[in-house]
């Protein structure tokens, strides 16, 4: 049976260093945080489990306050930050979910514990449908998503999007005679070389003059021995990409990943999400940790994951509502279970 999975009831300061104190420093493979905004707003939820809103009901308690701002609040997190960067493994990696008014302070403190050169990319998220509020300045329908690694050789899984049949059908319209959609792309690229193979003739064909072939004479044989050079009827080579090899494309850095509507926690982030970062930035034998739980999303995206998950926070509403997700029927299997620690 794999250890168990641990959820801790405590300031994350606490909980961070008993980690640290307790075997689990360089062992963490992932962290997702989304950590109070520096909004100096107070959340509340009320005893059905309906988070409030201005219009909050009468039995209404505080989920948590998010009350520092500032050099404070850059402090606050800073803490943190270090002693989650000693918890980090060398293939390690940080999401931190922040705003725009708080999120580019963050990056800077951020820079100085990681270094820029492991600064791997402020990601935008939209969050929430286009709004129409009576204030200068342009609607906010994003947030964003720094994205750190403690070294230059992290745990990553290329994610890949895939696209729409419209889009497939746009990027690939041509069709063989067995029904397979494909597109044909140059063989040559810019530049000449002097030397080497990509400066040979190809079926007695130069590259085109200030370009050279994309690879050696050797590989373009190969691939029309195997069907998948196109010849036109004006004796110009072009290399068939099939759109069932090819119909996905490196993930960007726009996320459309949007709040649920109905939230069982104040600022409760999208499950999807957190399960495509797991994915893409740890292993199935990996440690996830989210030490700003709230809802337990994370916890629950690791466990959808079959990733080994730490999860801390200090409310006792967040807590009690990790507790009630984590119990859902079928969530776990009968070797798993998790444990509760109150520090």
């Amino acid at each position: 049976m794999k250890e168990s999975n641990i959820l801790i009831h405590s300031d994350n300061l606490i909980a961070l260093e008993w980690l640290i104190d307790n075997g689990y420093e360089g062992k963490i493979d992932l962290v997702y945080i989304d950590p109070p905004y520096a909004t100096g707003d107070t959340f509340y939820i009320d005893n059905d489990g309906r988070v409030s809103t201005i219009s909050r009901s009468k039995d209404s308690h505080v989920a948590y306050k998010d009350t520092l701002q500032g050099k404070a609040y850059i402090n606050f997190l800073k803490e943190r930050i270090l002693l989650i960067h000693r918890l980090l493994s060398d293939k390690g990696s940080l999401y931190l979910h922040i705003d725009y008014k708080i999120g580019h302070y963050v990056k800077v403190m951020l820079d100085e514990i990681f270094g820029i050169d492991n600064f791997r990319n402020d990601i935008t998220r939209i969050k929430c449908n286009p709004k129409n509020f009576g204030r200068i300045g342009y609607g906010n329908v994003k947030d964003l998503i720094l994205f750190y690694t403690k070294s230059d050789a992290p745990i990553w899984n290329e994610p890949k999007t895939l696209w729409q049949q419209e889009e497939i059908e746009k990027r690939y319209n041509k069709i063989d005679r067995n029904g397979r959609r494909y597109t044909t792309v140059p063989i040559h690229a810019p530049g000449e070389t002097e030397n080497g193979s990509t400066s040979k003739p190809f079926k007695g064909i130069y590259p085109p003059k200030g370009r050279h072939w994309r690879c050696s004479v050797e590989e373009l044989e190969r691939l029309d021995a195997e069907g998948l050079i196109e010849w036109s009827k004006n004796g110009n080579p072009r290399k068939i990409n099939y759109a069932d090899e090819h119909s996905a494309s490196k993930t960007q850095d726009i996320w459309n990943f949007k709040d649920p509507p109905y939230p069982i926690y104040p600022t409760e982030k999208n499950l999807e999400m957190i399960e495509f970062i797991i994915n893409a930035s740890s292993n199935s034998n990996s440690i996830v940790m989210d030490c700003f739980c709230g809802s337990g999303t994370t916890l629950k995206a690791a466990q959808n994951c079959s990733r080994q998950w730490i999860g801390i926070d200090s409310s006792d509403v967040a807590i009690k509502t990790c507790k009630k997700r984590l119990e859902e029927k079928n969530l776990f299997n009968q070797e798993e279970t998790y444990r509760l620690i109150t520090i």
